[in-house]
């Protein structure tokens, strides 16, 4: 399987946006600092993900999600999930 994955810093709540064949791993990689784009901005959390047979698959809903459309249809999704963050 592959996956396309957010995550969110717990430090800044910013938003990284990738994909992987292996989440558990690429999530501790990027919480352990191995992550170049991602190490000042640690420890991250996994707030959406999605599975594909797939590799281009995956790659190419990554990408989607990186333009503004991709964006607001991630912010849309995850509505509930960020109405509730902005009130802790």
């Amino acid at each position: 399987m592959y996956y396309m994955y957010v995550l969110q810093s717990v430090r800044d709540h910013g938003l990284y946006i990738g994909y992987t064949h292996d989440l558990r791993e690429r999530l501790n990689r990027h919480n352990s600092g191995f992550v170049k784009a991602t190490r000042p901005r640690k420890p991250f959390e996994l707030i959406f993900y999605e599975a594909y047979l797939n590799k281009y698959d995956a790659l190419r809903r990554e990408n989607y999600f990186k333009t503004s459309k991709g964006k607001t249809t991630l912010k849309t999704m995850l509505k509930e999930y960020f109405s509730k963050k902005s009130m802790t």
